[in-house]
């Protein structure tokens, strides 16, 4: 039976063919921009959730300059069905290589006053468990940030090539959040504009090269 029996051919061959993190940053932009079903370690089948939709260009963007992202979600502040209110902040994680990239988003993020957790695979950062972007009633929900070992990240991404698996392991594991609930000026403007400066950076490189 296929590693992933729920794939279309097409799809399971794309995924096998991935070497390395941005192999599976452009495949992560072409499942988000719904040309491609499914991802090894997400639900079947199952495109980003109705909330992503606005997130999506940003989140294709990030995934193919390289920081893959594995989860995100808007700040949102709303009354449940229950009558208890669902409060978000804003959050994306995912797994930088690129040791430019990398020093980018940690520089633009702690000027912008986000909340920074960086992971490597055996080395954990200052909070391992991560922190708290959901809250219902209240009551905690949903936390990003937390700290992902080898036998996490194996379930995660099933069946990958062993090198496409080792460049996940070998890159930091990084999420960036809003300190606080409901709002999305914050995050998503400074993803955009490290990416532009990366994008342009790489251009004056590659011109001098």
């Amino acid at each position: 039976m296929p590693v992933w029996p729920w794939m279309s051919r097409a799809d399971r061959r794309r995924w096998r063919a991935a070497r390395t993190l941005g192999d599976l940053g452009e495949l992560m932009a072409a499942w988000l921009e719904g040309r491609i079903a499914s991802w090894p370690g997400y639900a079947p089948n199952y495109g980003p959730d109705d909330e992503t939709t606005e997130l999506i260009p940003t989140l294709a963007a990030c995934c193919r300059a390289g920081f893959l992202t594995i989860g995100s979600q808007p700040g949102e502040i709303e009354a449940g069905p229950d009558g208890r209110t669902w409060e978000q902040r804003a959050a994306v994680e995912g797994f930088v290589t690129d040791p430019h990239l990398l020093e980018q988003l940690l520089d633009a993020a702690r000027r912008a006053g986000l909340l920074v957790f960086a992971h490597r695979l055996y080395a954990a950062g200052e909070h391992p468990k991560g922190e708290i972007v959901t809250v219902w009633g209240g009551d905690p929900h949903t936390g990003f940030g937390v700290h992902l070992d080898p036998g996490e990240l194996a379930l995660m991404w099933p069946g990958l090539h062993r090198d496409a698996l080792r460049s996940v392991h070998e890159a930091t594991q990084l999420t960036l959040i809003d300190p606080a609930y409901g709002l999305n000026d914050l995050l998503w403007p400074t993803l955009r504009r490290v990416l532009a400066a990366h994008q342009e950076l790489e251009q004056k490189d590659g011109a001098q090269q």
